[in-house]
């Protein structure tokens, strides 16, 4: 997730800016939306990189964050040298 000095490092880099926001869309639009139907479903932190934790386990939030990831994965294999998993 790219705040706004990695936003700028990103539109500065070459060919990067589309990868930095793809991948903020992905991890935003996600977070968004598991909180929009339970706000104690996750927490997460994105000062440095993003860390997602699991507060409750359900169906919805699963297949939310199962899509993410998978979304993440196609990205990175089209991007393998900008996009890393930890």
């Amino acid at each position: 997730l790219c705040d706004r000095r990695q936003r700028q490092m990103c539109i500065r880099a070459d060919g990067k800016d589309i990868v930095c926001s793809s991948v903020s869309s992905i991890v935003v639009t996600t977070v968004n939306a598991i909180i929009s139907l339970d706000k104690d479903a996750i927490d997460y932190d994105d000062n440095t990189g993003v860390k997602i934790k699991v507060l409750k386990e359900d169906e919805v939030t699963n297949k939310l964050l199962e899509n993410m990831l998978n979304l993440l994965h196609e990205l990175q294999k089209d991007y393998e040298k900008t996009i890393k998993f930890l």
